[in-house]
């Protein structure tokens, strides 16, 4: 009995390390993407890096994302995607195309379940968003995301990874500009900004601009 409850125990200690890498790696995105922009020397291009942005909207929409999981995929605002649809018709047509390439694998929005859909629980989670929220935008609903977690003690302990490494709330008056997002919107970080080469010539050759991806 008792070798049994140490390998139990041996189990949940494997798993919740293997969820703590996950949401690590999911959030590792920047830091991954500076380190390639800096092996190039100079500063990132703002087109490359709003490009980027686009194309990981365009992955979420083919695995089978709505568009407001693809914006939390992706770690861009609503509000950032709904410009891009509306400014660029060459995204909004790849965007559409995306979703019939879904449709055609059977990974319509609101299907079955995906990894996908647990990828943005974790991701919005993990930024900030409360726990309706993160299923909500994930298309989950709560009793069977429940019964899942039940079900697979990993999933319950990438849940668990994810709401650890959510920022921490300050007991003090926090401006609205540094407090977690909802889904969709990028994590915050206080005082992090990046420099970016502007696309337009006529602008100053550099301006100061946030981590969140904002376009």
């Amino acid at each position: 009995m008792h070798e049994v409850q140490a390998s139990d125990g041996g189990a949940a200690r494997e798993r919740a390390a293997e969820a703590g890498r996950v949401v690590e790696w999911l959030g590792a995105r920047d830091r991954v993407e500076r380190a390639l922009e800096s092996s190039l020397g100079g500063l990132p291009c703002e087109r490359d890096e709003t490009v980027s942005r686009m194309a990981d909207v365009l992955q979420a929409t083919a695995r089978g994302l709505g568009p407001e999981a693809a914006a939390v995929w992706a770690g861009v605002p609503d509000r950032v995607l709904q410009g891009w649809l509306a400014g660029d018709p060459a995204f909004a047509a790849a965007l559409e195309a995306a979703a019939a390439l879904a449709a055609a694998h059977g990974l319509e929005a609101g299907g079955s379940t995906t990894p996908a859909m647990v990828r943005v629980v974790v991701l919005a989670l993990s930024r900030g968003a409360t726990w309706p929220e993160a299923l909500a935008v994930a298309g989950f609903a709560h009793r069977s995301f429940r019964r899942l977690s039940d079900a697979h003690p990993l999933l319950a302990a990438l849940v668990e990874a994810a709401r650890r490494a959510r920022p921490r709330r300050s007991k003090k008056f926090v401006p609205a500009t540094y407090r977690p997002r909802r889904p969709g919107q990028a994590s915050p970080r206080p005082n992090a900004f990046r420099l970016v080469q502007r696309d337009d010539a006529k602008a100053p050759p550099l301006r100061a601009r946030s981590d969140s991806g904002d376009a």
